[in-house]
């Protein structure tokens, strides 16, 4: 199960910003990629600049690569209080999730997961990154005012979500990758087991999503309670196949840039074929890309790393 989204512009014709600008177009990308791969699910378009905008956030747009938020929302602590919380809808957030809603009706043979930004991460783009590292220790009050605001936002945005009729959701919180066990604790986890305890259901699949260095982070993630856990191809796998519960699913981590997107159909062959010896008789384990595969990826490599995963 690949997180496969923007690689769908080369098979429909479109730009990333047409893509980007139409709930038709996502839906319809979603479903060609259903129809080209045989994945367990269906994934929305992993577009982490969506919930700053609806803060308020500037946005940069191009025609070839995923949106990216340019500028600072939040300075210091009279900006965080005075920060408002958007309404679902706001910004592309109703685009994104009437997308999810028309990928329902075209994609029948599979769950249809969205895909959201995580708290801490969200909170990054606001803030910006560097900032948000120095108001961890000089203005904590801050961070933890625009996070409260963050996780209600995202609550609710996942909550849109499954009204839309997604299956599940995908939080992704990369920035928590680059913070100390006890920061990301206190930080990222807290906020993300109160937004998990408050939308999982027994028909509603949650995963998270973290791409950096996580091996020293694994025990503060998994008081997240998340269905499955999904890690980027900077983690070592041997590693959290070794620590991770038997029953908690974890996927990963065939790398998105240098096999998808830089490499071969061998190259990505033998990367996936390795990786798969090395999860042998961990059935808790689900092949996936490391993180978000990007526009521009040949579809060769796409298709070798399907190919690769039927041979075993």
């Amino acid at each position: 199960m690949p997180i496969l989204s923007f690689p769908s512009v080369d098979l429909t014709g479109k730009t990333v910003k047409e893509l980007i600008s139409s709930s038709d177009e996502q839906a319809r990308g979603m479903k060609a990629i259903a129809d080209r791969c045989k994945a367990a699910a269906a994934v929305s378009m992993m577009d982490l600049s969506v919930e700053a905008e609806a803060f308020g956030a500037e946005i940069r747009y191009s025609d070839n690569e995923v949106p990216t938020v340019s500028g600072r929302v939040v300075r210091g602590k009279e900006n965080a209080e005075a920060l408002r919380i958007p309404k679902v809808g706001d910004g592309r957030t109703g685009r994104y999730i009437e997308a999810i809603g028309k990928a329902k009706k075209l994609i029948t043979d599979r769950p249809v997961f969205a895909g959201v930004i995580g708290p801490f991460s969200l909170a990054g783009r606001l803030m910006d990154m560097t900032e948000i590292m120095i108001d961890c220790f000089m203005e904590p009050e801050a961070v933890h005012t625009v996070l409260r605001k963050t996780s209600e936002f995202i609550a609710a945005y996942i909550e849109g979500y499954k009204v839309a009729g997604a299956d599940g959701v995908i939080i992704a919180e990369p920035a928590a990758g680059i913070i100390s066990p006890g920061m990301n604790e206190e930080f990222s986890v807290s906020y993300l087991n109160d937004i998990v305890s408050k939308v999982k259901t027994d028909n509603f699949t949650v995963i998270y999503h973290n791409c950096g260095r996580t091996m020293q982070l694994l025990p503060g993630i998994l008081k997240i309670g998340a269905d499955a856990y999904h890690f980027g191809d900077a983690a070592d796998m041997r590693y959290i196949s070794e620590h991770i519960p038997e029953e908690t699913v974890f996927m990963g981590n065939i790398s998105p840039s240098r096999e998808f997107k830089c490499g071969t159909p061998e190259s990505v062959k033998t990367a996936v074929r390795s990786l798969l010896d090395d999860m042998k008789g961990k059935s808790n384990f689900v092949l996936s890309s490391g993180c978000d595969i990007p526009p521009g990826t040949l579809w060769e490599n796409i298709d070798a790393f399907f190919a690769a995963a039927e041979e075993e």
